[in-house]
């Protein structure tokens, strides 16, 4: 076994191909999470030219490509999945039957601690490396690989109150509003900046940190929405009443899996619930597009449990060595991931919290109104 690491625009054309190979076949060989498309070249090039240290780790057997590792590395030698924070896929993209030593993999890397809260199943090597301190979230999911009249039927079957809800009020919008149409493809720039700023809002509004705050996601995002390969894809999404649009969604796709990512929807609109007709859209043009399904994402939310067909398993934690670093690194940061995960997972907490949280959005916005005020005067 040979490991080299390279930055990810130093990957040749052939390294480049075995990867995207690797992601194409990943669902005949039984690891479809792979084909993911936060797990593909193009999105590990793509945060490099914003985020430092990013790098991909290349295995070789006998020669020829085994593994890919993409990864984010400090000058202290603490590692971090690639775009940690807005990274929803996380992991080595490997062959079948491939097996690796964390530790080992660590050590060829140059790190001391990799980090990540989104790591995909089938990491074996990873989760007992990280000696059970890996905990597990669910990550629903759209299946659609049997086509959208057959996840219809199953929502119908399962929800039928839901969908007859969801599907008179895209009626009832049409009837108020204009006639309701989808792109699934926009390629618009203006209803790509529209989206960014209801998502904005929305964070603010619910006391959330807004992460079109930092330009490296605006810019990450506005790169990804330019980047088009024949496997991989930045994709908006936009639901309109005749020419205004009204919810909008950016994600990224690859081959089989459409990963969504950013949706939002303008709140002037939002008793005809537009996200979740954007929601059934999405999937309706995903089937027809060849996506086997739609991942949701970790997190709990109620509109991601009343369209997902079933759960994947992602996992949070690090794998370290025995150094300094990793030991304070873990120290920092443990306290903080165990907190924020109690309140996530525990209603008595997260009702409190997340009222707490749009309280603070609240007063935020009449702090901002009133500065603008202000300044008019």
């Amino acid at each position: 076994m040979n490991i080299t690491v390279h930055r990810p625009g130093e990957l040749t054309a052939a390294d480049r191909a075995a990867w995207t190979a690797l992601q194409s076949k990943a669902h005949l060989d039984g690891a479809p999470e792979l084909a993911n498309p936060f797990l593909a070249p193009e999105f590990a090039l793509a945060t490099a030219h914003g985020r430092r240290g990013v790098r991909v780790a290349v295995v070789r057997e006998d020669g020829e490509p085994a593994a890919f590792f993409p990864f984010q590395r400090s000058v202290t030698g603490v590692g971090r999945a690639v775009g940690l924070g807005v990274s929803d896929c996380q992991g080595l993209v490997h062959r079948p039957g491939f097996r690796w030593d964390a530790r080992e993999l660590l050590r060829a890397c140059g790190l001391v601690l990799w980090e990540f809260d989104h790591l995909v199943g089938g990491q074996g090597p990873f989760e007992a490396g990280a000696g059970g301190g890996v905990r597990a979230f669910p990550s629903p999911v759209i299946d659609v690989d049997q086509g959208y009249d057959a996840y219809l039927g199953h929502l119908r079957e399962r929800s039928p109150k839901f969908t007859r809800t969801t599907l008179a009020k895209e009626r009832r919008l049409g009837r108020d509003h204009g006639a309701v149409r989808y792109v699934h493809d926009e390629r618009d720039p203006a209803a790509l900046a529209a989206l960014m700023g209801w998502k904005s809002a929305q964070y603010r509004r619910t006391g959330r940190s807004d992460r079109f705050a930092h330009p490296w996601i605006t810019e990450l995002v506005r790169r990804l929405f330019h980047t088009r390969t024949g496997s991989f894809a930045g994709v908006l999404s936009v639901l309109y009443a005749a020419d205004v649009p009204v919810a909008a969604h950016f994600g990224l796709r690859s081959e089989r899996v459409l990963a969504c990512w950013f949706p939002a929807y303008d709140p002037a609109f939002a008793k005809y619930s537009p996200g979740l007709v954007l929601h059934l859209r999405m999937a309706e043009a995903a089937a027809a597009d060849g996506i086997a399904y739609l991942d949701l994402g970790r997190g709990q939310k109620d509109y991601k449990d009343s369209l997902k067909t079933r759960e994947l398993a992602v996992s949070e934690g690090w794998v370290a060595l025995r150094h300094p670093v990793a030991l304070g690194h873990r120290a920092r940061r443990a306290p903080v991931r165990a907190l924020r995960n109690t309140v996530l997972s525990r209603p008595e907490f997260f009702g409190p919290a997340d009222k707490l949280l749009k309280r603070i959005g609240e007063i935020r916005a009449l702090g901002k109104e009133s500065r603008n005020r202000a300044v008019r005067m």
